[in-house]
Formats: structure tokens, sequence, C-alpha cells
């Protein structure tokens, strides 16, 4: 026959650590993952649109499992995906990528270099201007 075994039961509940969500992996630099960005663009529009993953998917013809991880940053698709979910959506690939741009660009412009010096030495000095559309 077996003995009983007796252990002792703490006074205190046994607190185990809680999983976070992943957090965006970042580059080097500390910038998000292109990955990252797109699949969040991705997930956004959806929401925007009211679909279900699973819709996009099959207008896709891409697996919703994977639609699922590029969403959440786990995957990075290929041009050819990428590009079957974003038709899938109703999108240029241009949409695409000025919901990036919108992103990444800072809400207020950079502080220019007071004119001196060091600012004529840079970039053609006081007369150069930088463009971006």
């Amino acid at each position: 026959m077996h003995e009983p075994v007796l252990r002792a039961v703490p006074d205190e509940p046994v607190l185990r650590p809680v999983p976070r969500a992943p957090q965006p992996d970042h580059g080097a630099a500390g910038d998000p993952l292109m990955r990252d960005l797109v699949g969040a663009a991705l997930r956004r529009i959806r929401l925007e649109q009211g679909r279900t993953l699973r819709d996009v998917a099959d207008a896709a013809q891409v697996s919703l499992p994977y639609l699922s991880e590029i969403e959440r940053g786990r995957k990075e698709p290929s041009s050819e995906v990428l590009a079957a979910i974003h038709r899938a959506l109703g999108l240029r690939l241009i949409d695409l990528l000025d919901c990036l741009h919108l992103e990444m660009a800072p809400v207020a412009p950079a502080p220019m270099a007071a004119p001196g010096p060091a600012a004529s030495r840079s970039f053609g000095g006081p007369q150069a201007l930088m463009l971006a559309a």
C-alpha cells in the first residue's frame, strides 16, 4: 500500500507571472520593424471597414491564421501576398504606404538649425530645401 504524502500548504497564494502581450520588435535604432507597421495598418483598415479576418483572408486567398499572424507582426508577407491583401481591402499599394507614412511622420516638423557656420556647411546651407511627397 501507498503511504499518504503530506505537503505543506503555503499561507499565501502562489503568484504566477501573468504573460504579457508581445511587444513590437524594434530594430537597432529603436524604430519599429516594417512587419509591425504593415500588420497594424492592415488590421486598422480592416476593422475600419467592419470586415472579419475570414472575409479578407478569403478575398485575398490566404489562410486565416496566416493573415492573423501578418496583422500581429509575427510574419512578414511577400510582395505577392501583400498585394493580394491590400487589393482584398480595396486599396492601392500607395494607399497602404501613405498610411504607414502618416503613422511614422512626426506631427510637428523637426526644428531647423539656426543659420550659421555649421548650417552653411551641411546640405548646401540655408538655401537648401527638402520636400517630401
